[in-house]
């Protein structure tokens, strides 16, 4: 009988070892819960973000969680950190909205402003990845809506980074809708202090042809990369422009103090020309328009993290046939 114990040991051990592999080669684990501020998003139990339905005018991601658990934008004005910058208050973690929308300011929160009202979520998934689908209005400030939006975010991990795809498509419900020329938008975040370039921080921007710091702002690039050391390791946050999303490539508001911004409208103030046509853009009633971007939250500097290989990969995705 010892013979026979021995083969059904190893097949035991064998079935062991497999197991334990197959394991390990499993994607990560994303968790998502409902609550009356949003939806909370968990890697592997720990958190990532929170997608809260209002903060402001508008809905916002905050935090923001890197590789290593370390908060990659500004917790100002969510919450107090002793020594971290206040200004901008408008800035909130992770955003989309623009500064001038059929005349009215989504961007700067004024008292004369619109407002984002989250309608509903249409889906909230987790597993390998994590899906969210939100409809909002866009309301000016006396109640009318001028518009609403549909977004996507879907959040994923590979290789140590942690990625967020955020596709937003605005269809123009209650008649024309037009986005004015103005730097004051669209798709943006707020680094945290110690990634930005201004002091405290020691960071650097870099984009895809090589501007880099405040030679960045203004420009149109494939994508940009803002990164600096922290804590005797580098760590950084790249937004990818997919060529399908309006107007490829983007202009750039990215600042050397912190604000990292998308923003195919603002031609006149990037370009320092009045030129016609303009940066602004009219969606005839009942159409719309759709913008889609990638955000990688990553170990080292843009080469170590391979930013331009992950844009080559990105700009290949095929959406909606294209």
């Amino acid at each position: 009988m010892r013979p026979r114990c021995r083969t059904i040991s190893a097949a035991i051990a064998a079935f062991v070892i497999l197991i334990v592999c197959w394991t390990t080669a499993q994607s990560a684990e994303f968790t998502v819960e409902k609550t009356d501020r949003g939806v909370t998003v968990k890697l592997d139990g720990q958190p990532f973000t929170e997608y809260l339905i209002r903060s402001g005018n508008k809905p916002i991601l905050w935090p923001l969680i890197g590789p290593n658990g370390v908060p990659l934008t500004r917790e100002y004005p969510m919450r107090t950190v002793a020594g971290e910058s206040h200004d901008h208050p408008h800035h909130r973690s992770l955003w989309f909205t623009h500064g001038i929308v059929n005349g009215i300011d989504f961007w700067g929160e004024s008292a004369n402003g619109g407002e984002i009202r989250h309608r509903e979520f249409a889906e909230v998934q987790g597993g390998p990845q994590a899906r969210i689908v939100a409809i909002d209005d866009w309301l000016g400030h006396d109640g009318h809506k001028v518009c609403e939006d549909r977004r996507t975010l879907v959040f994923h991990a590979a290789d140590g980074q942690r990625i967020i795809d955020f596709d937003i498509r605005f269809t123009a419900t209650d008649g024309p809708l037009v986005f004015g020329d103005t730097k004051e938008g669209s798709f943006g975040l707020r680094v945290a202090d110690w990634l930005k370039v201004d002091a405290p921080g020691h960071g650097q921007i870099i984009n895809s042809t090589g501007q880099t710091d405040a030679a960045a702002w203004g420009q149109r690039a494939d994508w940009v990369d803002y990164h600096a050391p922290h804590d005797a390791q580098t760590l950084g946050i790249a937004i990818l422009n997919h060529p399908s999303s309006f107007r490829y490539p983007t202009y750039w508001h990215v600042r050397t103090y912190g604000l990292f911004a998308a923003n195919p409208f603002g031609k006149s103030d990037f370009t320092g020309t009045k030129s016609q046509p303009d940066g602004s853009a009219t969606v005839e009633a009942g159409k719309s328009l759709v913008f889609r971007y990638r955000v990688i939250l990553h170990e080292g500097d843009e080469k170590a993290a391979h930013i331009a290989d992950a844009f080559a990969a990105y700009a290949k995705e095929r959406f909606d046939g294209k």
